[in-house]
């Protein structure tokens, strides 16, 4: 079949220009979405992109303005979120972090090449549980999509994604998000920059692959040795009958997979340039290692920062240390949530970008950055 038709099929340019403007909190030029649609699928004629939503205009689609266009919201409770995210605050400059409240996928457009010098970051699993609907729900004690566990001890619980509930469109929704976050990343990344994304035994085979179609080298995974709420059950409203049945295994470690830019040459060729291309051991003694003990995060640290998927700072500190080999550069999360990578860089010494859309938790971060890098991990702040 001629690769011309393949690439330029009403399906594909449709499933793309759907993608790219999905993926963004702010309305996008032709322009724009054709290029970001040619980072997906390769060159594709603009007049393809400008059909497909001349037609589609208003079913799928509202116009702006003069060639602007964005998708069509439903959910009476999205359109209030939407319009929060919408009007960025400036820039906050927390110690040696900085916080940008913004849509990442528009703000690593504005960034130069080779600018990036390492990413860690949580991001917002599994794209159901953060659409604004379901943060929505989550904010009022609604629940939706997240699994609220009762109260246990006199504690109140956090919230807790359901992965499993996620369908085979979902999936690849979640595959398509990364893809296209990596083809916008990749460039702005300095040769041999890691790149560290927190995942789970469930998906992280997803998003692997979508990083490494998207032209990143994968170099394995930080494994975070916690005992997690997942897994383990007995079968629902049977567990009487089968007592001595796990339905799927109690969750005892969490993936971090691990990816790097290509060097420029050999490996000490690319930290003499870029001081990038490994990692910071943690003594002379010991080199860096890919399992990390760690903990759930505990109650006086939720305090600090309410975010349902906070991180302990036990944990993310030797991560974050570990991924500038030579102590030197930027370490971005441009998923940034409370704040919490950032907080980890500060209490190392490291600079420090994030990126976070959702004014709730942008707020939240202003707040908790500095708490958080003052946290000391035997649980005193």
């Amino acid at each position: 079949m001629d690769e011309d038709f393949i690439r330029y099929a009403p399906g594909r340019v449709r499933d793309a220009v759907l993608q790219v403007l999905t993926l963004t909190s702010e309305p996008l030029s032709v322009k724009q979405i054709e290029e970001r649609v040619c980072k997906v699928i390769g060159p594709t004629p603009t007049s393809s992109v400008r059909s497909y939503l001349r037609l589609n205009t208003p079913s799928l689609f509202a116009r702006e303005g003069r060639g602007v266009y964005r998708v069509v919201r439903e959910y009476a409770g999205v359109q209030q979120e939407v319009s929060q995210i919408t009007e960025w605050e400036k820039p906050a400059a927390i110690g040696r972090a900085q916080l940008v409240h913004a849509d990442c996928f528009d703000w690593l457009e504005t960034q130069e090449d080779n600018s990036i010098t390492a990413v860690v970051t949580d991001p917002p699993y599994g794209l159901q549980e953060y659409t604004p609907e379901q943060q929505f729900k989550l904010r009022n004690r609604k629940g939706g999509v997240w699994r609220i566990p009762p109260s246990f001890d006199g504690h109140l619980r956090s919230p807790l994604p359901r992965f499993t509930t996620l369908k085979n469109s979902q999936i690849e929704e979640l595959r398509t998000f990364f893809y296209v976050w990596a083809r916008l990343l990749l460039p702005k990344l300095v040769p041999g920059a890691n790149v560290v994304v927190a995942s789970n035994p469930l998906l992280s085979f997803v998003i692997s692959g979508a990083l490494a179609d998207a032209g990143l080298e994968r170099r394995g995974e930080i494994i975070r040795l916690v005992m997690t709420m997942r897994g383990g059950d007995r079968p629902k409203a049977a567990h009487r009958e089968f007592e001595d049945v796990s339905v799927m295994p109690r969750s005892m470690w969490e993936p971090w997979v691990l990816f790097r830019k290509s060097l420029e040459g050999r490996v000490q060729d690319n930290l003499r340039r870029w001081k990038t291309g490994g990692f910071r051991r943690p003594c002379a003694e010991r080199p860096f290692g890919d399992v990390i003990p760690s903990s759930p995060t505990r109650q006086n640290e939720r305090e600090l920062a309410p975010h349902p998927s906070l991180k302990p700072q036990a944990f993310l500190r030797p991560l974050v240390r570990g991924v500038l080999p030579l102590g030197e550069g930027i370490v971005l999360d441009p998923f940034a949530g409370a704040g919490s990578t950032l907080a980890a860089a500060q209490a190392v010494g490291y600079q420090s970008v994030g990126i976070e859309k959702d004014i709730h938790y942008f707020n939240m971060a202003r707040e908790a950055i500095p708490r958080l890098a003052a946290f000391q991990p035997n649980g005193r702040p």
